[in-house]
Parts: C-alpha cells; structure tokens; sequence
C-alpha cells in the first residue's frame, strides 16, 4: 500500500511492463485546472472499470486471510469480470447515485435513508443495522449513529463511497459535503471517514500523478488525529522508511492496529471488518504498487480481511489517475461483453453509471465556480479540509459471556436450541450480571422476532430489545449500551409478547452478550 514512488513517463515505454503513463492536466493556475472533456470521461471510466476488476480480482479471497499475509496463487482470468454485475461493492453505491439523479445533488441524509430503508438486496454489519434502524422507524443520520447501529465503526460507507469521489474530481470540500449526507445513513466517526477518505483520494487522482501524494490527499480529508487518520500517517511514515519491504510494514501496522474490533463478529478473533485497518490495506496497493496496475491489485489484495473491498476502491482510485483507455488490456478484455448490462438491484449498466457520473461532475464543476464546454472543463480545484472530530468506541473486547453460563438466570418459558435461549411468551425473563462500560447482546434476528423491554442497572430503557427484522438484512446485535459507569451491571429482558406487525412471531433468541471494559 504504501510506496513513495512517483508515476514515471519514461516507464511506460519499458517491453512489457505494466507501469502506466499519466497525461498531467493542464494547470493555469495553483488554483484552476483544465481538462479536456475526452480526457474527464475517460477517467471516469477507468475509476469504475478499476472497482470492476478490482472486485473481481480479490472476491475469490474475501475473508479467507484474517490477521496474516494471503499467499494464494493469484490469477487474473477474463470470466472473473461477469460476477461484478452481481457484486454489492458496486450495486449498493448505485442506490445513492440513483437518489442524486432522481431527486438532484441538494437530496438530504434522510432521502438517502428513505431509499437504503426500501433496497431488497442481503446486507451485513453497518448496512444491515441501519436498514433494519431505518424500518424500525430510526430515520438517517441516527440509523448509522451507534446509539442505534453497534457497527458504527464497520467497512460499509468506505466500500459504497467510490461514487462520490468519482463526481468531485478535484474536488475534495464537495466530495466530503456529499460524504456526511450519505455515509451517516450507515456509519459514524472513523466508519464515515473511510469513505472521505476514500473519496478525497478519487478526487486528488483526476489531478495528481503521484500515489503517495493521493494518499496524503485522502488523509487531508479526515481529521489527523482520529484512528483512522493515526493509521493512515503511520502507514505514510513506514512506507517513507522502507520503501521496498510492504510486508515488513504490513506486520507494523498488524502489530499496532489490529486490535480491539469492536464488532461482535470480528471480539476476540483475528477477523477486522473496521474500516481504518482495511482502509489502510487500500493504501497498502497504491502506496506499494507504485503505478503498476496488477501489482496495485495484488498486494491490497494480499493484505488480507476485505480482500475484495480493498483492491476495489485501490484499482478505482488507479483507474481515475490513469485513465480507462491506459489500465492494461488483459483487465478490460470483458468490458465490451458486460459495458450495456445492468448491475444487480439497479437501473445502471457500465456505460449508464458513467454518464451519470459525467452529468454530476459536470453539474459539480460548475456549482462550484469552474466552467463547461464541449471541449473541456476548466476546475476551479479545492484544497481538502477536514471535518471536526467525532469518534466512538465502546471500549476494548473483555468477554463473551454464552446463554450456559452462570451469569445469566432464565425465568418463563425459556428453552435451549442448541447454544441459544429462546422464548415468545410475555413475562419471560433473562437476567445478566456484568461488569464493564459496554455490551451487546447477541441473538437471532428474523421474520419472527417479537419484542422485550430492557432495564439497565434497575431502570428500563429507552431503547427497547426488538428481535424482527426485515429480510436479507443480516446482524446479530439484538440490543446494545455504551458509556457505562465502570464496574458491576445487572441487565434485565422482560418479553413483552408483542411484534413488529410484519413479524411471523414474537419470539427473542439470545446467544449470550459480548462486554467491554
């Protein structure tokens, strides 16, 4: 990810190698840039083109190297591109596109919401916790706030964020401007940085040749001293000191970040599905690569966890710098069999997502005091600012305490089903005595969850245990609370024998709870 190589013209003339040339822009001023508008298009094209192939390249590795280096034998084939139609690293960010060109680029938060509430495509983590926040009634930007949404800090607006960046080229202020409208539907803190900075990189890439400089970029977008910011620095710093050694600082960066996930899926084993680590292993391709395409995808690839994410956003941000018609040929070799099809759950071929994404640079670049012409665009580019500070953890991962232990007590009709608790009748009761700031009861979550009351050290809650939810949407966390004083807590569920009015039932599942001191 992290190299401190620049594009070289004269590389490009090398037999064989796969070092892309870079056109540089044409700059008038510090401030004002030109580009024809053959030459926007064409990057345009190639920042989706590189989220195709990039996905494609990493999916058969998706999570299949948790905490350590993959070392499987990568190979490149020209049938890998047809599974992008069916890829949610695409189809997902084209339901917030489609909400800009329906409803225009001043669309709020809420509408976002609105329409991420409706999709019907399987969703995981921070997507699944906002969407099923969003049917619950919880509209956005509370949906991805973690008083409602546990996976706050998890992967998903860095991975649906690329279509931002993509409009604002030059751009970094607009594109963070659409950044906190759309990422709060799912994230906060350091989740919603991920896709600013994803973001802030795509928009350095239309003017910059250099990936170490299109990092920094990336960076300028967040706020320095956030995580995510701290490992996105030190990931800079190492790779400035060892250049030609990625796996040296890949286990630097293991050794230091890789830990205290919060997320249930990933407390106490070695799979991250936070964003500043896999945010980081973009990096990880650009940096380290150093303008080879192929290399780019393996090492983001390598780096492991979100191993199909990854060298997706890192050939996107490639593609942009380089240009569609100047990625290799062996990795557009199926676009022409795929460019006029439409991507799963959406309206959008490759060739219509592209000239939507013209029209909204266009739009863009003229909203913000640049100028349009047939034959160019004159931009008037930003320098990145970051947003204030805002972050969240609900401490470091202490215990998993299962349904069978002893501090849980079960009163009512409860019975076992394998390792969980269940119960649908009102009056049943679970008790836990815990101690820690922090915890998140686990259980199922279904068609025919029913709903509890919750009451937190002898004082019932807000928040109530709500066990529906809606199909495809896939999460675990039934009920969750952070902040807490330190030391001993009692937690009480009281089912109500009361559901959502589209739930099957009434029943609640639990598994045990996760706590964090």
């Amino acid at each position: 990810m992290q190299a401190t190589r620049s594009f070289r013209s004269s590389l490009g003339a090398i037999a064989g190698s796969l070092l892309v040339t870079l056109a540089t822009p044409s700059t008038s001023t510090a401030q004002t840039v030109t580009l024809s508008r053959a030459e926007l298009l064409d990057r345009i094209r190639g920042g989706w083109a590189g989220q195709m192939i990039g996905v494609a390249y990493g999916a058969p590795t998706e999570f299949r190297s948790l905490g350590k280096i993959g070392d499987w034998d990568l190979q490149w084939r020209d049938d890998m591109l047809e599974n992008t139609i069916h890829q949610d690293d695409l189809y997902v960010e084209m339901t917030f596109a489609k909400v800009m060109d329906d409803l225009g680029l001043d669309a709020t938060c809420k509408d976002y919401g609105n329409a991420f509430r409706e999709s019907k495509y399987h969703l995981w983590h921070a997507n699944a916790g906002a969407r099923r926040a969003l049917n619950q009634g919880i509209q956005a930007p509370w949906s991805g706030h973690p008083k409602y949404n546990f996976h706050a800090n998890d992967i998903d607006f860095q991975i649906e964020a690329d279509f931002i960046g993509l409009m604002c080229p030059g751009l970094p202020r607009e594109s963070n401007k659409y950044c906190d409208r759309v990422g709060r539907v799912m994230n906060y803190g350091d989740g919603l940085y991920g896709g600013m900075f994803v973001c802030g990189m795509y928009a350095a890439g239309y003017l910059e040749s250099d990936p170490r400089k299109v990092v920094e970029a990336g960076l300028a977008c967040i706020p320095a001293e956030s995580e995510y910011g701290q490992i996105i620095r030190d990931l800079l710093d190492w790779s400035a000191a060892h250049p030609e050694d990625w796996r040296g600082v890949w286990q630097m960066v293991e050794d230091k970040w890789d830990k205290h996930d919060p997320c249930p899926d990933g407390f106490l084993r070695p799979f991250n599905i936070d964003a500043k680590l896999n945010g980081a292993y973009i990096a990880f391709g650009l940096l380290f690569g150093g303008g080879d395409f192929e290399k780019t995808l393996e090492i983001s690839t390598r780096c492991g966890q979100d191993s199909d994410c990854n060298p997706s956003s890192a050939a996107g941000v490639l593609g942009v710098m380089v240009g569609y018609d100047r990625i290799p040929a062996k990795f557009k070799a199926a676009i022409p069999t795929l460019e006029s099809r439409k991507f799963d759950f959406t309206d959008y071929s490759f060739n219509d997502i592209v000239k939507s994404t013209e029209a909204r640079a266009l739009r863009i670049i003229a909203m913000t005091g640049g100028k349009v012409s047939d034959e160019a665009v004159v931009i008037q580019a930003q320098q990145p600012k970051a947003p204030k500070l805002e972050q969240w953890s609900p401490g470091i991962p202490d215990r998993r305490i299962t349904a069978k232990e002893p501090a849980w007590t079960w009163a009512g009709d409860w019975r076992t089903d394998r390792e969980q608790e269940v119960a649908e009748r009102a009056g049943s009761e679970a008790s836990l005595e815990f101690e820690g700031v922090a915890l998140a009861v686990v259980g199922r979550l279904d068609q025919s969850g029913g709903r509890a009351d919750v009451y937190l050290d002898g004082k019932r809650q807000k928040l109530p245990l709500d066990a529906y939810i809606v199909p495809n949407t896939h999460d675990n966390v039934l009920w969750q609370a952070y902040g807490l004083k330190p030391g001993n807590h009692t937690l009480r569920i009281v089912l109500t024998g009361i559901a959502d009015n589209r739930s099957r039932g009434t029943q609640v599942s639990i598994w045990g709870a996760v706590v964090y001191r």
